[in-house]
């Protein structure tokens, strides 16, 4: 059987692509992948409730978090939960208005480990996340997760360009979720009275998660837009997924009501 042209023209294609350029791309890939994965299962997913998902896309979503975060998802819930249950307040982990949101933005992974690691924020805050099987033999190792996953990009650029890949993955992945406790705190409108911000190109980058002035509004909705101009790109996954019977929504719309008068912050610390 001879192959189609159009596989011919895809491997000419990928071929001729520069090598550092195929890295970058891959790279930026894996970490809009990780990012989706987070703010669909971490976060609305486990951390919130407001989206259940079939057996199978759970699984699926738990393989390429482990692979391509490392992150175990009950300490990812419990640190998440008390940023919630102390917005910005005395006991936030991560908050720019106690921290400034430079140390935020540059220290975030740094913050996150402590509370997961504080001996107190995962057994309160996620007592309904108990390990189970998989947990105990496969995805509370973290680093082996990450581990496959560098091998899998060196297995599909080399050493070298897969190396690179990673590194561009992990700056990127990073940077965006420091981003949302940092950036979306600090700068940009807050239609609702809490002090998280919307900043759509943010939300972008993040599937959705720079609109994150909505999300604290109304942490069980699990669509983010909740006005013309909104684009939350992790809602449509969640339509499809919901179309085929693979996904349950709690709240698609958000059950608060929008102020009459919307604000903005354009500084660190500046109020709802």
């Amino acid at each position: 059987m001879q192959p189609s042209l159009s596989t011919d023209l895809s491997v000419v294609t990928l071929a001729t692509v520069p090598a550092p350029l195929l890295a970058l791309l891959v790279g930026i890939v894996t970490s809009q992948i990780a990012n989706l994965a987070t703010t669909l299962y971490l976060h609305r997913g486990v951390s919130h409730r407001a989206v259940t998902f079939s057996p199978g896309v759970t699984l699926a979503f738990r393989v390429i978090v482990w692979l391509t975060t490392g992150i175990k998802p009950r300490e990812w819930a419990a640190v998440h939960r008390r940023h919630h249950a102390f917005s910005d307040v005395e006991g936030d982990p991560h908050s720019p208005v106690l921290l400034g949101w430079v140390r935020v933005q540059l220290t975030n992974a740094t913050l996150y480990r402590r509370a997961a690691r504080d001996g107190v924020t995962v057994p309160r805050y996620a007592r309904d996340l108990a390990p189970d099987r998989w947990d105990r033999a496969l995805f509370d190792r973290g680093w082996l997760g990450l581990g496959i996953g560098l091998v899998i990009l060196v297995l599909l650029l080399g050493p070298l360009w897969g190396s690179v890949a990673a590194a561009t993955h992990l700056l990127l992945y990073l940077s965006l979720s420091a981003a949302i406790n940092a950036v979306t705190h600090t700068f940009g409108a807050r239609p609702y009275d809490n002090q998280a911000t919307n900043l759509q190109w943010l939300a972008w980058l993040t599937g959705g998660e720079g609109l994150h002035n909505n999300h604290h509004a109304a942490p069980t909705t699990a669509r983010m837009a909740h006005r013309p101009g909104e684009y939350d790109l992790a809602w449509p996954v969640i339509r499809a997924l919901r179309r085929l019977g693979w996904a349950q929504v709690r709240h698609e719309k958000p059950p608060v009501r929008q102020p009459a008068r919307a604000r903005a912050g354009s500084g660190a610390g500046v109020g709802p």
